[in-house]
């Protein structure tokens, strides 16, 4: 399943976005002692900026979200959620792609929790681990004018 579009995100899509990020991250944020309702809140609220969340669209409905944030000298992408029956599938490196193909020369950073799985899917999609943080992971896709 590759076949997506993005949708604007609006303030009403809150809380049908924290309940996806808690399906998405319980058990991985539990596995490193970091699981709190309260916190999963205020963290998703903290980052919470309609502008910048797009809604992930597939033929049959809502399938995730995604953040995009424009720095100066980079993008950032956080917030990365796809519904757990459409994982696996393709789905999260078509829009992986697509938002890679948008500024290919720009850099794109992104934070993965410690011990997730989504550090593989990053790392097959060619970022790179350039820190860490206490329950972070930090990578890089460095762009393609600048893979060497």
């Amino acid at each position: 399943m590759t076949s997506f579009a993005f949708t604007p995100a609006t303030e009403a899509d809150f809380e049908r976005l924290l309940d996806l990020s808690v399906r998405v991250m319980r058990e991985h944020l539990e596995r490193v002692g970091r699981w709190d309702p309260e916190r999963r809140r205020a963290r998703m609220r903290a980052a919470f900026d309609p502008a910048l969340y797009r809604l992930i669209q597939v033929p049959g409905g809502w399938a995730g979200c995604v953040a995009v944030v424009e720095h100066p000298d980079h993008r950032e992408i956080h917030s990365f959620y796809l519904e757990p029956g459409l994982q696996g599938r393709g789905l999260g490196r078509a829009v992986l792609d697509a938002i890679l193909a948008e500024q290919p020369d720009r850099p794109v950073r992104i934070e993965v929790l410690k011990e997730s799985p989504a550090a593989r899917f990053y790392e097959r999609a060619g970022f790179r681990l350039t820190g860490e943080a206490p329950f972070d992971l930090l990578y890089e896709h460095r762009g393609a004018a600048r893979r060497g």
